[in-house]
């Protein structure tokens, strides 16, 4: 499944509502502790995505820089 793939089969928004559930349980932690942690386990996943041929290298780079591009709230041209 690509990145692309994975945005349109509507799966997103039920792991979505998941992961909402799963944050709910983990406000005792700073923002800066979950944004740390987050950082890690996201790491793990691209790399899982590369080791197994379900995203290329390209793909990752892309997603890592729409990922900087909504976080920091600006267009890039």
């Amino acid at each position: 499944m690509s990145f692309a793939e994975a945005r349109s089969d509507g799966t997103v928004e039920e792991c979505l509502d998941e992961l909402n559930d799963l944050m709910a349980g983990l406000q005792r932690y700073s923002p800066t502790v979950l944004a740390v942690a987050l950082r890690v386990h996201l790491g793990t996943l691209l790399q899982a995505l590369l080791e197994t041929r379900l995203g290329t290298r390209e793909e990752v780079r892309d997603f890592v820089r729409e990922l900087e591009r909504d976080a920091l709230q600006y267009d890039e041209d």
